[in-house]
């Protein structure tokens, strides 16, 4: 058995449970003690009450009892006891007054009294209306109870190793959950692997630790994998432009192309290039502690309106109808200008990728507000991954003119952070309808009806 480090959880363990274990067995020892001399006086008490009383009646038969007292202090003497004559008039230090009366009227006493610094065991007798005591130092009892306290003794010292014993399993058992939580965490904060789970195991309180470091590993596990799949998307999505813009340079520089014409690519790439990295920056600022949205009532079928004015050129250059649409009520909680701004980029998206000849609604209701358009639409395994980052630009980057990937994304943040949502459904080639679901606002009471009296 190997002692732990004295600053260890399972030192301080073994030291707590072994102090009150010992502690324990202690006063155990003690009381132990104490109630076992007090049995040993109690029995050799009775005993020499026992034994008087037995002088007593020998000596009555005779003339005049305890005639031979020396004699018989010769043969008591090995017994460490004398028999010594007491007045009944109380003057004796044997015997107080109160007992002294109550030997003259023929009561048998025993007990304990102290005299010249010494305790004694006696017992006292009327004899022949004379008053005797017979007398032993109670340290004669040592003795005879010494064996049992050398008994209390051993038992003790098995039992404290025992304990120890017991005590060191015990903090081993309570401590080892601790350390195998606390070598993992230094594992999982210290390499970008996935570390191994700890056993769930031990009282409830270890064991919910150990399942909440497992579900924490895995979900950092998962937050690094998304990590490092963002990083990887984001580097092929930024060296894209900024490859035909190194490109198209060079080729001007080499005079291999018209400056028209290498201008214009570069000013498109630059330009998709702005508007990753903007959505760069909107997502950081969405994960930050001092992003916040307004929680007041809005109209959400003039944000569908304005969004339509805003993108009226642009659907005509397209040659895509655009139109809003909404009830009478179309009330929501949430911020205006986020619910402008996830509106704008779902119309931006529907206007893009929608062919000439098709149509785009913004439609409003009661807390909730839909994109309606007659683009290509998506699959329907697609459907539940819409909204991760650069998923679907990954799958049709190359085949439809999609944004930077990003735009969804920062649609279900904004949305999710105001309280609501945003789901999509889509019937390839015919229709596809991202909603945004609002908390709608509480019902006005209704008015209270007023008695009159004619």
């Amino acid at each position: 058995m190997t002692l732990p480090a004295l600053d260890s959880l399972r030192a301080r363990l073994f030291a707590a449970i072994a102090f009150v274990a010992l502690l324990s067995l202690g006063l155990a020892l003690a009381l132990g003690a104490l109630v076992t001399r007090e049995a040993v006086e109690r029995n050799t008490l009775r005993d020499l009450s026992a034994q008087f009383d037995l002088l007593v009646e020998s000596e009555r038969r005779r003339v005049q009892a305890f005639s031979d007292l020396p004699s018989l202090q010769e043969f008591l003497r090995p017994q460490d006891e004398q028999v010594v004559p007491v007045p009944l008039n109380g003057s004796s230090p044997l015997l107080p007054p109160e007992e002294a009366a109550q030997l003259r009227r023929g009561a048998r006493l025993d007990g304990t009294l102290d005299t010249d610094g010494t305790r004694y065991l006696y017992a006292a007798r009327l004899v022949q209306g004379r008053g005797f005591m017979l007398l032993r130092p109670a340290s004669s009892t040592n003795s005879a109870w010494r064996p049992h306290i050398q008994g209390l003794v051993i038992v003790g010292i098995a039992t404290a190793a025992l304990a120890a014993l017991i005590a060191f399993l015990l903090a081993r058992a309570i401590a080892r959950p601790v350390r195998r939580v606390a070598e993992a965490t230094r594992g999982l904060a210290g390499s970008s692997a996935q570390p191994p789970l700890v056993p769930v195991e031990g009282a409830r309180e270890l064991a919910s630790l150990a399942q909440s470091f497992n579900d924490m590993a895995l979900q950092l596990g998962h937050a690094r994998e998304a990590e490092r799949a963002f990083l990887l998307s984001v580097s092929h999505e930024l060296k894209t432009p900024l490859t035909a813009i190194r490109g198209y340079a060079e080729a001007l520089h080499e005079g291999a192309l018209e400056a028209e014409e290498a201008a214009g690519t570069i000013v498109s790439e630059s330009r998709r290039l702005e508007r990753l990295v903007q959505d760069l920056l909107d997502l950081a600022r969405m994960r930050k502690a001092e992003f916040s949205v307004r929680r007041e009532p809005l109209d959400l079928a003039e944000v569908a309106r304005e969004a339509v004015r805003r993108y009226e050129a642009a659907a005509r250059e397209f040659g895509v109808e655009l139109e809003a649409a909404g009830a009478e009520d179309a009330r929501a909680v949430g911020d205006a200008d986020r619910t402008l701004q996830i509106v704008s980029n779902l119309v931006e998206n529907a206007l893009r990728l929608t062919p000439a000849g098709g149509r785009v609604r913004v439609v409003a209701g009661l807390g909730t507000i839909a994109v309606e358009d007659t683009g290509p639409g998506l699959q329907p395994e697609e459907l539940p991954r819409a909204f991760e980052r650069f998923y679907l630009h990954s799958r049709y980057g190359r085949e439809r003119p999609v944004g930077t990937g990003l735009g969804l994304a920062i649609v279900k943040t904004l949305a999710e952070g105001m309280g609501g949502s945003v789901d999509v459904s889509s019937t390839p080639g015919t229709r596809t309808v991202f909603t945004i679901r609002l908390p709608a606002p509480a019902p006005a009471p209704a008015p209270r009806a007023s008695l009159t009296r004619a």
